[in-house]
């Protein structure tokens, strides 16, 4: 058992390699992991199931820093309690070129951080995703190898972004009770007195969000440990508020926004120092303490011993799939029923919206991949993201199901999903419109930082959309994620490039793709049966001229179809025109230059598309032309739209004449 002074020497050893940490780098937040050492301490001596030796130990707790400024706790912790990737040297480069300890936790960085922080309130919101993963997982496999909790350190800031509300809303209704939120409950933001902006009682929102709520004093360990057991007991997610003073020990400083984003200087440091009796010299820790910490971090290897034993007595194959799963591998069998289903629209070639063919693919994929699981921000119907085999995911229904019904939360959806992609075990995709990749662009960006397999279905993908008008056109968006790094953004012509999409999508292991898929009908335009993915090259002819090319007509989505109407206009006049299909401007960029030339040609080239112009000049040249948006949409069915902009076949014929 420990006692008040090994505990408070435990957290002093937090304090001051976080304090000493920042000092070191003339920049950081040296008061939230000051006031919240306690309660890490607390939470890494005598709860959280983790073993530094095995990292990525499939049953082990996650710890969340939601409020990821912070970044010296969680670094602190893992170089105490013995992670390998986190030594001295690792803690005194903090927040250096190269180094581990970046500003803010970044996933992959090094193990034992278990997803990236920093936009505030993005942590809490990815956590529950973490607490699903480990309720689908516990569904599937049992609670001999999955069941574990989930962790966050959350702060004020976290609470006032509109994506906290979400988060705790969707968490309690799912009823996570492995979930449970430390909030840092200090009253200061960099401003100052979190009273200057806000009068709300945090206690009460997750109380009717059907939470579990605890109020205590975070700097009381007794009182710190009695709330987090009697959290674990718990039917509903918990928060404990944890009362603490930013910047404990700070003898000026302490309480007050001066130690939220500033180091505390020579001098406060060293009053710290004298006012809590720490006595070594910076980055210098006891060997007592020291060996107090690495202790702690043995704790967990029974735990790991004892899963691993019940592991190996499961039935071979529940454990091959387990790891399969785990390992983020696909089925083997998966690519022979897509390639059946590529066949059979070959055959019957549909003419759907693009949504209903990724539907009908999905169909298809679910069946063979289980651990896809499905949702939409309320947009189920319109999305089409929901299949025949998959049940929705509910509380009461044990977490069995595919789908998740995410209601009207659509930047909690998207946080959610990273948790889920993080966990492991899990393939996670979900939908809402184009335009509302606005609300869930925070995530987005962080599950291409972090590198997450994660598909985003965004359906209605231009002025397509029709009668909802300008609100719901999303005119600018493509662009936008195109411009995002590490994301692919695939817009489909027929239900071959969709169904095509969906594999690039499943398969992509380096980061999240974004699919923008139509409203309207389109016919399938790919006749013939390949079993070699087109759309994988980004972009290619897909319909070929008689003789010498004079001019390429470029197009992607619901465009293609005009620009093939184009072409055979312009053949009709004497012009051999080819058209290219661009579904993916990454995937057709990173195919070698002797092949984009081959397929885009010499000759002078055309874009159509009906979303905003910009971006592709660098496909057109200086001598091509874009036909699309200059503005926003207005309301009227697509046709009329179309053609008040100008978006048609005659222009492409026109232009063509005007450059050939």
């Amino acid at each position: 058992m420990t006692t008040q002074t090994e505990h408070n020497r435990m957290a002093n050893a937090i304090r001051f390699l976080s304090a000493d940490a920042v000092e070191k780098a003339n920049s950081g937040h040296p008061g939230m992991p000051m006031g919240m050492a306690d309660v890490a301490t607390v939470l890494y001596t005598k709860f959280l199931k983790f073993d530094p030796k095995h990292p990525h130990w499939p049953d082990r707790d996650r710890f969340i820093l939601s409020a990821g400024h912070g970044s010296m706790l969680l670094y602190s912790l893992l170089h105490l309690t013995g992670y390998e990737d986190f030594d001295l040297d690792q803690i005194k480069n903090f927040r250096q070129m190269g180094s581990r300890t970046a500003g803010h936790p970044e996933f992959g960085h090094g193990a034992g951080i278990e997803t990236t922080t920093g936009p505030l309130g993005q942590g809490i919101a990815t956590s529950v995703g973490f607490a699903l993963g480990e309720r689908i997982m516990n569904a599937r496999f049992g609670n001999d190898v999955v069941d574990h909790f989930t962790y966050v350190i959350a702060g004020d800031g976290c609470l006032m972004e509109g994506i906290s509300q979400e988060a705790i809303s969707m968490a309690g209704h799912l009823k996570l009770s492995k979930l449970i939120v430390l909030f840092d409950d200090n009253g200061i933001s960099i401003d100052g007195p979190t009273s200057l902006s806000t009068s709300e009682d945090h206690k009460k929102r997750f109380e009717a969000a059907g939470w579990d709520v605890q109020q205590i004093d975070g700097h009381d360990p007794v009182a710190i440990e009695a709330a987090i057991a009697k959290a674990k007991t718990t039917n509903t997610p918990s928060m404990i508020a944890c009362k603490t003073v930013i910047g404990f020990g700070a003898p000026t400083k302490g309480g007050t926004s001066a130690t939220h984003g500033s180091p505390l200087g020579a001098t406060e440091l060293a009053g710290a120092r004298e006012k809590l009796g720490w006595t070594s010299e910076p980055f210098d820790i006891p060997a007592d303490i020291l060996d107090a910490w690495r202790n702690a971090g043995t704790r967990g290897k029974a735990d790991f011993d004892a899963w691993g034993a019940r592991f190996e007595n499961l039935e071979a194959s529940l454990k091959d799939e387990f790891e399969r799963r785990v390992e983020g591998k696909l089925p083997e069998n998966w690519i022979d029923a897509f390639n059946d289903y590529k066949k059979q629209i070959t055959a019957e070639l549909p003419k759907v919206a693009t949504r209903k063919s990724s539907q009908n693919v999905l169909e298809v994929l679910t069946k063979a991949i289980p651990e896809m699981i499905g949702g939409s921000a309320d947009l189920t119907g319109s999305n089409n993201t929901k299949t025949g085999v998959q049940a929705p995911i509910t509380a009461d229904g044990g977490y069995h199901g595919g789908y998740i019904y995410y209601g009207i939360r659509e930047h909690g959806m998207a946080a959610a999903m990273n948790g889920l992609a993080l966990h492991g075990g899990v393939l996670p995709y979900g939908g809402t419109f184009l335009v509302f990749t606005d609300y869930c662009r925070p995530a987005i960006r962080l599950s291409a930082l972090m590198n997450q397999r994660v598909v985003y279905v965004m359906t209605h993908d231009s002025i397509g959309l029709g009668e909802d008008g300008p609100t719901h056109q999303p005119v600018e968006h493509v662009a936008s994620l195109r411009a995002m790094p590490n994301v692919t953004v695939i817009r489909p012509a027929d239900a071959v490039e969709t169904a095509e999409a969906w594999a690039m999508a499943i398969t992509n292991e380096t980061g999240p793709t974004v699919m923008a898929l139509t409203r309207q009908n389109l016919p399938t335009l790919r006749t013939e049966y390949r079993e070699d993915n087109l759309v994988a090259r980004g972009g290619y002819v897909i319909s070929d001229c008689d003789g010498d090319r004079q001019v390429t007509l470029i197009a992607t989505g619901s465009e293609v179809e005009i620009a093939v109407n184009a072409q055979a206009k312009l053949k009709a006049d004497g012009i051999n025109a080819a058209v290219v299909s661009l579904p993916s401007w990454e995937l057709f960029d990173a195919q070698s230059p002797e092949y984009r030339k081959e397929v885009l040609g010499d000759k002078p080239r055309i874009a159509i598309e009906a979303l905003s112009v910009f971006g592709w000049e660098k496909y057109v040249g200086d001598n091509g032309k874009v036909i699309g948006m200059h503005g926003f949409g207005a309301s009227a069915p697509a046709e009329v739209l179309y053609e008040h902009f100008g978006i048609t076949a005659e222009a492409l014929v026109k232009a063509a004449k005007e450059l050939v």
